[in-house]
């Protein structure tokens, strides 16, 4: 008796698919593996009864797969790692953003330029002079702005004179305005420590438009006198400061000699010149500093010499100093001769004793420092000992005899 066939499985059409297979729950409708109705909405595969949609190779809709944790956990670190490298980059450019506002500020101050400010570029001055003088008079916030601005912008050079400037106004109006040039062109004056009144005439006279015979006119008037003129003397010999001066056209001689004259008792005062030393006046101080000016060939033998002047007064010695004899012959291009000793005149220390009438140049704060404070020493004489101009010292006249003979051995007298 034969066994009756086995039952042989329907026919299918499936086919072999590389396209992974989803588990899912068995009491998840949507997925399951039952034959469903399209008739029966309630048997649709999707919420709104619709049997369309995506679908795979195999006809099943194709859903969503939940990320695993794992995955999840590794996105977000990603994402903080990003905002902290963001965070730090961001902290970084800070002080970048905040110079490039600062500097965006100065160029252009918010609000309105203040009141009106004249200022006076000097002749030679440079971008960093300039800066600096523009920030002192309120016009802009910073030299160090106007530099790297003017830098930038190739500005470097600007003409000397007097402008019309605001307060606040900002580097870049200020560089617009001195781009125009002055208002007024200055004439300019440069004096030198150890110049005569007659010298700055000069000088004087030599600017366009100006006398010198009528400067040293008004110089020995009286019309312009200094604090420290003495009653019954209107020289103001001595009595103006050597500086670098910026005059306008329309400036007079006597403004020219108030400023000059104004500058030297401002620096007098400073150098402590209303306590001189004992037994001397101010006006007295300011000669024997004018006789340092001219004597001292370098800075070390300011206060030595000053104490030579003082120690020949203390014992009635006269000063016996050459450069009283250049100024009382009127000319200084060439050293002092014997004949020159017997100059008739009060500025002549090797015939007259005391000091000169008047000072015989101007002095720098440091000759004014000298006379005021001499070397507490014994000397009596002294000679031009190297080329440098140094001075050797002697306190007895043999000693001042072998320091001539040294100083004449080397070329120097």
């Amino acid at each position: 008796m034969t066994d009756p066939p086995a039952t042989e499985p329907p026919a299918t059409d499936w086919v072999p698919s590389d396209e992974p297979v989803t588990a899912v729950p068995v009491d998840d409708w949507s997925h399951s593996t039952e034959a469903r109705d399209p008739r029966d909405p309630h048997d649709a595969p999707y919420a709104d009864g619709a049997t369309s949609g995506p679908v795979d190779r195999r006809g099943r809709p194709i859903v969503d797969t939940p990320v695993p944790p794992r995955t999840a956990r590794r996105r977000r670190r990603r994402r903080g790692r990003g905002f902290k490298v963001v965070l730090v980059l961001l902290i970084l450019s800070l002080p970048f953003l905040g110079a490039f506002g600062w500097f965006v500020y100065q160029l252009d101050p918010p609000g309105s330029p203040g009141k009106q400010v004249a200022v006076t570029i000097k002749p030679g001055w440079g971008v960093g002079n300039i800066g600096d003088e523009l920030a002192r008079d309120h016009v802009i916030g910073s030299s160090l702005a106007f530099k790297l601005y003017a830098a930038a912008t190739g500005s470097r050079h600007f003409e000397a004179g007097k402008y019309t400037l605001h307060e606040d106004l900002g580097v870049r109006p200020a560089i617009d305005v001195l781009k125009r040039g002055p208002k007024i062109v200055v004439q300019t004056l440069a004096l030198p420590p150890g110049l005569t009144i007659k010298q700055i005439a000069d000088r004087v006279g030599n600017l366009p438009g100006r006398n010198a015979a009528a400067f040293l006119q008004l110089a020995q008037s009286g019309v312009v006198r200094s604090r420290y003129s003495p009653p019954g003397n209107n020289s103001l010999e001595g009595l103006t400061y050597p500086d670098t001066y910026s005059f306008a056209p329309t400036d007079d001689d006597t403004t020219i000699l108030k400023t000059i004259v104004a500058h030297f008792d401002a620096a007098a005062a400073t150098a402590g010149i209303d306590a001189p030393p004992a037994g001397i006046t101010p006006y007295q101080a300011v000669v024997v500093a004018s006789l340092v000016q001219r004597e001292a060939g370098v800075a070390e033998d300011r206060a030595p010499i000053a104490a030579v002047v003082y120690n020949r007064l203390k014992l009635g010695m006269p000063l016996q100093i050459d450069a009283t004899l250049l100024y009382a012959r009127g000319d200084a291009s060439s050293a002092p001769t014997n004949a020159d000793k017997k100059i008739q005149s009060p500025y002549n220390t090797y015939l007259n004793k005391g000091l000169p009438p008047t000072p015989i140049a101007t002095v720098t704060p440091e000759s004014l420092a000298a006379a005021l404070h001499p070397a507490n020493v014994p000397y009596l004489y002294y000679v031009v000992i190297d080329k440098s101009g140094k001075s050797a010292f002697a306190t007895t006249l043999a000693e001042h005899n072998q320091n001539v003979a040294e100083a004449r051995a080397k070329g120097l007298l």
